[in-house]
């Protein structure tokens, strides 16, 4: 294999389409936009307008539910920050590390309605949590470092269709 040897795979390189080069080209004289009007132009085109008629995404009724007014919002610290803080001297694995700590210590800015603690990061002190949620992977870390996550959230009770 040399250097003159080398090239791209084929179909890999194409050449741009060069609209409005007479009728020839394929892409002369309107260049691939149709007739006239706002969509032959440049800019604006606006998407499901009916000329001023009330349009059918504003016609039908809302449907389906949102949670978003119920949601809780929850802070996200990952095991990786939480031993940061440990190592700095900032946050003690001695005491029950909970929200209130988190924030004393730095590693929050604000308590919201929770903890949510994930996995990511490596986590070796022997610490327990008391927290609103964890993932599967962060308990794993802790509890093979020695210590114990009380996840506070109620658990979701199981449909009567199920059973």
């Amino acid at each position: 294999m040399k250097l003159h040897e080398l090239h791209d795979r084929p179909g890999a390189r194409k050449n741009r389409t060069r609209l409005g080069r007479g009728i020839g080209s394929g892409t002369g004289k309107t260049g691939g936009r149709g007739g006239k009007g706002q969509t032959a132009r440049s800019g604006v085109r606006i998407k499901g307008f009916e000329g001023g008629q009330m349009p059918l995404h504003r016609r039908l009724p809302k449907r389906g539910f949102r949670n978003n007014a119920f949601a809780k919002v929850l802070n996200e610290v990952n095991l990786g920050r939480v031993q940061a803080a440990i190592d700095a001297g900032k946050l003690d694995a001695g005491v029950t590390v909970d929200a209130a700590a988190l924030v004393k210590a730095g590693v929050l800015r604000r308590a919201k309605e929770g903890v949510r603690l994930l996995g990511s990061g490596e986590f070796k002190a022997k610490a327990i949590f008391s927290v609103w949620g964890a993932s599967k992977s962060a308990v794993a870390a802790v509890e093979k470092a020695g210590g114990s996550v009380t996840v506070l959230a109620p658990k979701p009770q199981e449909s009567e269709a199920a059973a």
